[in-house]
């Protein structure tokens, strides 16, 4: 395996200091966080908005060669490009695609729509996938691959549910990232099960980890549980389990840590959790 961090996580690092501290805890990759943001309600950095380790997709294009340069010189691989483009916005794939391309990286992160559980879900699926021929056209074109990540909350949560949507295109020009933490929150299959149902379509995996906390009662006084983010030694991923299915279909490929918990400082988290996973991985040998 070789690992990356997905810099979404590493809100208050500015690329070039989080490219300096992840070579020094051992990681070999970065994918970095590409979407138009705002500031942060309350002006310190965030995941989500105020990010200082996230590049604007509007100017994407013409700071890809920047970019490339500044991870080359960490020595450092880019394997994905974690983008918040949707198949729903062509233009924003394509300018997306275009920003990979410059980059130097084969793989991007496309969306699917989300699903609320208020509309008709086939409906839905059926729209998205019409969207993703485009989309896959496009990738076609530039010699990429637009992956799908399994999320919460949108139309593929699940690793099968993901194969089914995939299953008509080409490998080489969509895959899957395949995102455990997320499958706490909904869609957990047992692992070896969804690794295999997504078969030549995994292309990418993303970790961190998630736990469910009792929050109060429900309108009809039953417990309510509310998920959240947790460590990766702390939540409900089975990292043994997971890196044990990963290896038994074969997959050799790039993880992507993303670790969201707010108990440690993002430098603590950094060097803490690839020394975890790599102790796990060496006790599969």
């Amino acid at each position: 395996m070789k690992y990356s961090i997905f810099t979404v996580s590493l809100p208050d690092l500015a690329p070039h200091d989080a490219l300096r501290e992840m070579k020094n805890a051992g990681y070999e990759g970065v994918e970095w966080r590409v979407v138009d943001q705002g500031p942060s309600a309350d002006g310190k950095p965030g995941f989500w908005s105020g990010n200082l380790c996230t590049w604007p997709l509007k100017s994407f294009v013409d700071d890809a060669d920047r970019i490339r340069k500044l991870a080359g010189s960490a020595g450092m691989e880019m394997p994905c490009v974690g983008t918040y483009v949707n198949c729903e916005n062509l233009e924003a794939v394509e300018t997306a695609m275009k920003g990979t391309v410059k980059l130097g990286a084969k793989q991007l992160r496309v969306g699917v729509p989300g699903y609320d559980g208020k509309s008709s879900y086939l409906k839905i699926r059926e729209r998205a996938f019409r969207q993703y021929c485009d989309v896959a056209e496009l990738a076609r074109k530039y010699g990429v691959r637009a992956l799908i990540e399994i999320h919460m909350g949108n139309i593929t949560p699940s690793a099968s549910a993901a194969s089914a949507f995939v299953h008509n295109f080409d490998p080489k020009y969509v895959g899957v990232i395949h995102d455990a933490g997320n499958m706490v929150y909904e869609g957990y299959e047992q692992y070896g099960i969804g690794l295999e149902a997504l078969g030549k379509y995994l292309a990418h995996v993303h970790l961190k980890s998630s736990r469910w906390d009792a929050s109060g009662t429900r309108p009809d006084g039953s417990v309510n549980w509310k998920p959240s983010s947790a460590p990766f030694d702390k939540g409900i991923v089975d990292v043994t389990a997971l890196l044990k299915a990963l290896k038994d279909v074969g997959y050799d490929g790039w993880i992507s840590f993303e670790d969201f918990s707010t108990e440690e400082t993002t430098l603590q988290k950094m060097k803490k959790n690839i020394e975890f996973v790599k102790k796990v991985e060496a006790s599969l040998n």
